[in-house]
């Protein structure tokens, strides 16, 4: 880093995003990218907003708050959308915490949370998962914090019933929860339902894993008036023109088209159990996972060289060296081909290497 950097962000240590590699042609299961690509309607719809680049976005992104209004049962003005979901996670940190408001979190969990709150300057703690990787919902029962739960988590793919979420936002009725829903659509139970119910809850979403939007960066959040309005005042404090012509078309119209995305979800779905099986015929140990990934292990493969040997293989996974899941590998879960290609590679290195 260079002299000039601020002091405040000079021990800031980044997220690091999966692999995007160029040297050769993976099969590629690192990212939790939809295997499906968008709809023609939806590329149309991108195309035909392009011819007026010229001109700014819509700052109030109404065709796509408008569509997830509908699809969700809530109000227009109970919805803000955002350059991803990550854009809108980072405003709830800077919105709902700060010295007197610190964050909680599980310690395997999204690993933006933690770079949010540093970034933000904003006081942590880490809640430890229980030894099967599920979360304790008593963890989170009336805690002086503002609490970010994945759901289903990232890695382990673990989803909480949503009556857990709902003991958990209403023992904390002075703090916001923030319940992020990246991946709700391939198995979860969605906490859209209990926002008009719960003034402190705050649930985000994203186009990326079940609408085959992860190119054109799109999220979304659901609150009640209140909480959407603080963040907008920090959304208009930043960048109010923070998602492009394209991608509101975009969303716009894959929602229009949303039982194709179900169908697809479904897809998924079917292909994730179907791999998981096979894995456990292997010998390998898996979470209960309601996400489009898989997490796994096997007792007689080191999970690091287990990546680094499918990856010499020409399948990219991914992998985490921290100490309670270096044995695991994540495996997105993608087309039926792709996965039968994963299950003959994992049985060449389990033949060559145990």
């Amino acid at each position: 880093m260079s002299r000039f950097f601020s002091e405040k962000f000079s021990r800031l240590t980044p997220y690091v995003p999966g692999e995007q590699p160029k040297d050769m042609k993976y099969v590629k299961l690192n990212t939790n990218e939809s295997p499906f690509p968008p709809s023609e309607a939806v590329v149309a719809a991108a195309t035909e907003a392009i011819r007026h680049g010229e001109l700014y976005s819509d700052p109030e992104c109404l065709a796509v708050r408008r569509a997830l209004a509908e699809r969700y049962g809530v109000s227009v003005d109970e919805v803000i959308v955002s350059n991803g979901s990550d854009e809108v996670l980072n405003f709830a940190f800077m919105a709902f915490c700060d010295d007197d408001h610190p964050a909680a979190f599980p310690d395997i969990t999204y690993g933006f949370y933690s770079v949010f709150a540093e970034a933000n300057r904003v006081p942590y703690r880490r809640i430890p998962l229980r030894d099967d990787f599920t979360v304790d919902p008593g963890d989170y029962m009336g805690i002086p914090e503002t609490v970010f739960l994945a759901n289903p988590n990232a890695p382990t793919g673990i989803a909480l019933p949503l009556e857990s979420i709902r003991a958990i936002v209403e023992s904390n009725p002075d703090r916001v929860t923030v319940v992020d829903e990246a991946y709700v659509d391939f198995g979860g139970e969605s906490a859209v339902s209990l926002i008009h119910d719960c003034p402190n809850l705050l649930v985000t979403g994203t186009f990326s894993k079940s609408r085959s939007l992860a190119g054109a960066r799109l999220g979304f959040a659901f609150g009640q008036r209140d909480l959407i309005r603080d963040l907008d005042t920090l959304r208009n404090s930043t960048n109010p023109y923070n998602v492009n012509r394209m991608t509101i078309a975009a969303g716009a119209a894959s929602l229009a088209e949303d039982e194709r995305n179900r169908k697809n979800c479904a897809v998924i779905m079917e292909n994730r159990d179907y791999a998981a099986g096979k894995l456990e015929e292997m010998g390998f140990v898996l979470t209960d996972s309601r996400a489009n990934f898989l997490f796994a292990s096997h007792p007689k493969l080191d999970g690091g060289e287990l990546y680094r040997s499918l990856k010499r293989r020409g399948i990219l996974v991914r992998h985490w060296d921290s100490e309670r899941i270096r044995q695991y590998v994540r495996i997105t879960v993608g087309s039926r081909e792709q996965m039968n290609a994963l299950l003959s590679v994992v049985q060449t290195v389990l033949e060559d290497e145990t």
